[in-house]
């Protein structure tokens, strides 16, 4: 947040705004701009993290570097949290609000949110054969485990070793699952986008940009929420 006021792209009417403890009226909240759009005036926070590697999707640990790391001290006491989990080692798009009921809907199988994957793998290239297993919802059969039916999934061939994945719900390590059960392993994960979300052009990991209001509206209407 800082970072934003510093570079100049926040401003009160005509002036920029560089004091993060300026005090401003209702009134004056309303005339904010970032980049000359209008910043909404709310008390839920949205941001999209570029979540590096080696983080934990959490906002505290004793031991590890976490998401919370990359929180502005002014925003540690927004109750703001991590919208469901990346593991340790898979970077990209990750949604950071305080806005509980979006976040439950973004997370529950009934809204069927699309997330979308990177995958880099090792093990014999993936073929049409697995672009139609994974389209007509492969069960996952795993020892000491119950099968596991798994919804429809889009299985995009990049190269020999890398491919994009679409799926719209969010299990327990799901991808690696997914690929371990065609005899392949994921070297590195990176999920492009959750639903609409997307990181921005240049955007580098472990940095975070607020939402537009566009991007907020955007996420809720995929869950009817308005």
């Amino acid at each position: 947040m800082r970072d934003l006021l510093r570079s100049g792209r926040v401003r009160l009417r005509d002036e920029i705004v560089t004091d993060p403890a300026l005090h401003l009226t209702e009134e004056q909240a309303g005339e904010l701009t970032l980049d000359g759009e209008p910043v909404t005036a709310s008390r839920y926070l949205y941001f999209c993290l570029y979540k590096p590697d080696q983080c934990l999707t959490a906002m505290t640990d004793d031991r590890l570097p976490c998401v919370g790391d990359y929180l502005p001290s002014e925003l540690k006491t927004k109750k703001i949290s991590p919208v469901g989990r990346l593991d340790y080692h898979t970077t990209g798009v990750l949604l950071l609000t305080n806005d509980g009921e979006l976040s439950h809907r973004l997370t529950s199988p009934k809204w069927h949110q699309k997330k979308v994957y990177l995958v880099t793998y090792s093990g014999e290239a993936l073929t049409d054969r697995e672009v139609a297993l994974f389209a007509k919802g492969m069960t996952l059969t795993e020892a000491g485990h119950a099968p596991e039916k798994l919804k429809s999934a889009e299985l995009i061939l990049l190269s020999d070793q890398q491919c994009r994945l679409v799926l719209t719900e969010g299990k327990t390590h799901q991808v690696k699952r997914m690929l371990a059960a065609t005899g392949r392993s994921v070297i590195a994960l990176h999920r492009e986008s959750m639903g609409p979300l997307t990181l921005h052009e240049g955007q580098k990991p472990g940095e975070m940009y607020p939402l537009t209001p566009d991007e907020i509206l955007a996420l809720k209407a995929g869950t009817e929420l308005n």
